[in-house]
């Protein structure tokens, strides 16, 4: 071997011991006297304490061999060798640690304080928990897709992250009897929810909270009251059909069916169309659909494709006064817009003739009825019927000016002067 390399042994000393079972000392509890050949105590034993608290800690050894003593131990706090100047001799058995301005907790399970021998060995651990309490959980909302269940979630409060494991459990009762009740399935809809689902009262109210407890202390939210019927909300309405209508080429047709959940309760059901072309993320939202099940987009542009997802809101349930709750958007359904057959500009249109009536006043009419559509009347049948009559009255114009332009053959053409 040669000269001043350390042997194996030696190197195995200096090896650091291995970070599993550190992690796992605040899992499956921390080595404690009598547990093996060097032991030793660690007092305080698992203590809990506010972030930016100090912790004055010691380990102190007991057993054989009597060779073991506090000048070779040394303190790792989850896995890292903590600088000897942390700490200090107080006698011969008791190595004491000095720990200031303590961060919340790397685990929720607590953070491994352990005691070592010289030769790295564990001699004993503590788990250390460092955190904050439990804010007040605020924002609760409900919802119910049956009216026999009840969905809530919450937010855990301003700041969220207390750096300790915190409990929350939703409670409930109806509002002027009945003993409390505690919600059972939990994480139903995101991690901060909890589903209750059946067993519920209709026609009256109830009162609603969430309580929430860690080790440094507890906290209640406001009570939420409500009554089942004025929370109900569906799925997404099922099979939307986009379609194109006819060949225009500024228009879609959108129909979907009615959410199935509720046809057998006595409610109405009003829409929202929302829409946007296919390279973009900006949605444009319909909001007089009213309780059709079918709408005529218009205004859109030719030749693109658009996305378009419907939702519902059911209201009036059994007289219910309060609005609803609008479900979730249906899955996007694309459809495209004819493309436009008219040529653009530079695309080889014809000029008007020296002293013929542009159509420029045409189209602004045009323009301002769509208009006016877009923004008064998206989905009435009325306005569409109008707009159809609006169509046919242009073709016949249209037709009306072609005669006069000596375009139709000449059999026709002289007909055509008679009439007139």
């Amino acid at each position: 071997m040669p000269a001043g390399r350390p042997g194996p042994a030696a190197q195995s000393a200096r090896r650091p011991p291995p970070l599993l079972p550190l992690l796992l000392l605040c899992v499956l509890g921390a080595p404690r006297a009598g547990s093996g050949a060097h032991t030793a105590v660690i007092s305080p034993q698992d203590p809990t304490l506010l972030i930016g608290s100090s912790l004055q800690a010691t380990c102190s050894v007991h057993g054989d061999p009597p060779g073991t003593t506090a000048e070779g131990l040394y303190w790792t706090l989850n896995g890292r060798r903590l600088p000897p100047e942390l700490s200090r001799v107080l006698n011969a058995s008791t190595l004491a640690l000095a720990l200031a301005n303590l961060n919340g907790s790397r685990q929720q399970s607590g953070d491994n304080l352990v005691c070592h021998a010289r030769d790295g060995s564990i001699l004993a651990g503590s788990c250390l928990y460092v955190g904050l309490p439990p804010e007040k959980p605020f924002n609760i909302s409900c919802w119910s897709k049956n009216m026999k269940d009840l969905t809530c979630r919450w937010t855990p409060g301003a700041h969220g992250e207390t750096f300790l494991h915190t409990n929350y459990s939703l409670k409930y009762k109806l509002r002027w009897y009945g003993q409390d009740n505690t919600c059972e399935e939990y994480h139903t809809v995101g991690p901060h929810s909890c589903h209750i689902p059946k067993d519920l009262a209709l026609f009256t109210p109830y009162e609603i909270w969430v309580e929430a407890t860690n080790r440094l202390g507890s906290a209640r939210s406001d009570v939420l009251t409500l009554d089942i019927l004025d929370v109900v909300t569906t799925d997404p309405p099922p099979d939307v059909h986009v379609s194109r209508v006819g060949g225009l080429e500024d228009q879609l047709s959108v129909r979907w069916v009615s959410p199935p959940a509720l046809k057998d309760f006595l409610f109405q059901a009003k829409y929202q169309i929302r829409y946007r072309v296919e390279d973009s993320v900006d949605w444009k939202v319909v909001d007089d659909v009213s309780n059709q099940t079918s709408c005529r987009l218009a205004g859109l542009k030719p030749g693109t494709v658009y996305f378009v997802q419907v939702r519902c809101n059911p209201f009036g349930i059994y007289g219910s006064k309060k609005a609803g709750i609008w479900s979730e958007w249906s899955h996007p359904t694309a459809a495209s817009t004819p493309r436009s057959e008219r040529p653009g500009p530079g695309g080889g249109a014809c000029e008007p003739r020296g002293g013929e009536p542009s159509s420029g006043p045409v189209r602004r009419e045009l323009k301002q009825f769509l208009g006016w559509l877009k923004k008064h009347a998206y989905c009435s049948n009325l306005s569409f019927r109008l707009y159809d009559q609006w169509r046919a009255w242009m073709q016949k114009s249209h037709k009306t000016r072609n005669q006069d332009e000596g375009i139709l053959p000449s059999g026709r053409r002289g007909a055509a002067r008679e009439a007139r």
